[in-house]
């Protein structure tokens, strides 16, 4: 049993973060990297179901994410509904249309070349789930008085990138969509006022003839500099 101790009127656990000798956590780091290296945005889903309660636990797992002051601003819309996904479908390409003929400078549209993406998005209907990420700036308190939240952006892109591994670890398949504006996603999903989309996440198995751009990540030495 952890050992409780009461500081200031607040209670606190006591805590041991297990830990590995050296070589063993040499082995672990270097699996688990290798695991993640792995991981692709795919486009190419598969409508083969996916068990409610894998989506439960990656969405747990999400949850554990560290957030400002631990308010946890975050809401997970899980949406399997047909009908749902249809529409979300058809707002999504309506705005993607219009970023793409009108909205993108060509520069942006440069970039996007080599990874073949376009204004369609059958995947948002072909996937067993989407997971949209609402973040929610304050809250409500007694009276209808509002309870600001901290630090939300971040707390939600942490949350989010929590999820997309965990997504990655049961074996499934995932994209990051962010259809600009994406206000027509609280509307569908009738959300509150407090609640503000983030990101909209397909979920499911990869396709049996999946293709992913062939890219490749920076080096260590592009991405981090130490100081010793």
């Amino acid at each position: 049993m952890p050992e409780i101790k009461i500081i200031n009127g607040f209670r606190f656990i006591s805590y041991q973060k297990e830990t590995y000798e050296n070589d063993e956590m040499m082995q672990r780091s270097a699996i688990f990297f290798d695991c993640m290296n792995k991981r692709r945005t795919v486009r190419d889903l598969s409508d083969t179901p996916v068990a409610k309660e894998v989506i439960e636990n990656i969405l747990k797992t999400a949850s554990t994410a560290p957030s400002g002051a631990h308010k946890q601003p975050w809401t997970f819309c899980v949406i399997s509904n047909a009908g749902i996904k249809k529409q979300i479908r058809e707002a999504a390409e309506n705005e993607e249309r219009e970023s793409y003929q009108n909205r993108m400078s060509d520069e942006w549209l440069q970039d996007l070349a080599p990874l073949q993406t376009d204004w369609q998005k059958p995947f948002l209907e072909i996937a067993p789930y989407l997971i949209v990420v609402f973040k929610r700036s304050y809250e409500f308190e007694n009276g209808n008085k509002k309870h600001q939240n901290y630090y939300v952006t971040e707390s939600c892109g942490i949350a989010c990138g929590f999820l997309l591994t965990a997504i990655h670890n049961a074996g499934l398949a995932a994209l990051t969509h962010t259809p600009s504006p994406m206000n027509f996603l609280s509307r569908l999903l009738n959300r509150p006022e407090n609640e503000k989309p983030f990101l909209l996440i397909p979920v499911g198995y990869a396709a049996e003839e999946c293709f992913v751009p062939d890219i490749h990540r920076k080096e260590l030495e592009d991405i981090a500099v130490f100081y010793e």
